[in-house]
């Protein structure tokens, strides 16, 4: 089954200093672009992280201090990777929990506007567990019939995500082949999630929702109301909350408030009518 295309897809996949996504940075990346007529495109980069990449974490992906010690930072590699990503929607391998959250976080850091709110997200292994409850080399076997060579190499990984992501449309012919619909099969549980770390949901009244802690299931508008210290503490530069939910936090409250704005105006409104109509009927 050929997938169906609108816009381009970006395959990618990033290795880090770690996983902690509120603190980590990006030492490579690789992304391989579907675009609509088929043809493909490739871009890969070692990424400075402007900090030490600790010995158990080069173990896993074999990124040496060293070897990125000349590479060019983030901030000087942005433009490059939002000009070769474009309109096109984002697909990976765990990306939803980690590729995703960790690209948005760089990206905020440098101060880029590039918008992520507008895109499906595909989540190779989330439609992988969904069906079949495995990790990316023994989905390459299982899907490929294929041995994944030098697994946390950045385009292996992402070569390796594009060949199970077009074997699961032929396996499965209850997977439609448009990337809206893939993106909502492969998305994590039921709620839709207003930041990638899954701390703010939406509900059935399109309220944005804490999702964990004290206040879990509580709407953001409920809590400002009652306790409107909690906001401030969420946003404080002393939590370790990733710097998109934070985001995300405060475009909730811009609503809210937009939203209260609206209220007054609308009850002043009234008041005057009414003041207009008691002037009227007194004289």
């Amino acid at each position: 089954m050929k997938l169906q295309l609108t816009r381009p897809l970006a395959i990618f996949d990033l290795e880090a200093t770690g996983l902690n996504i509120s603190k980590e940075r990006i030492v490579e990346i690789a992304i391989l672009k579907i675009n609509p007529d088929g043809s493909e495109e490739r871009f890969k980069s070692l990424v400075n992280p402007e900090m030490t990449i600790n010995e158990e974490v080069i173990k896993i992906h074999g990124i040496s201090n060293e070897d990125v010690k000349d590479s060019p930072t983030f901030k000087e590699l942005s433009e490059k990777v939002i000009q070769f990503i474009g309109d096109a929607d984002l697909a990976g391998y765990n990306s939803n929990k980690f590729d995703i959250p960790l690209l948005a976080e760089e990206l905020i850091r440098v101060g880029s506007n590039f918008d992520l709110s507008t895109r499906h997200f595909v989540d190779v292994q989330n439609i992988f567990h969904k069906m079949e409850q495995r990790t990316l080399s023994a989905a390459y076997q299982f899907y490929c019939q294929k041995e994944l060579i030098d697994a946390h190499d950045a385009m292996n990984d992402t070569n390796a995500t594009w060949e199970v992501l077009k074997s699961q449309l032929e396996k499965y012919d209850s997977l439609k082949p448009d990337i809206s619909s893939l993106s909502e099969f492969s998305r994590a549980g039921n709620l839709k999630t207003l930041d990638f770390a899954g701390r703010l949901v939406v509900n059935e009244n399109n309220e944005g929702v804490y999702n964990f802690g004290k206040h879990k299931g509580k709407t953001v508008k409920e809590i400002h109301e009652t306790e409107p210290g909690y906001y401030s503490w969420f946003i404080s530069p002393s939590t370790d909350f990733p710097l998109y939910t934070k985001q995300k936090l405060r475009e909730e409250m811009e609503k809210i408030k937009n939203e209260h704005k609206v209220e007054k105006e609308s009850s002043l409104d009234l008041n005057s009518q009414i003041e207009a109509l008691k002037s009227k009927f007194q004289k």
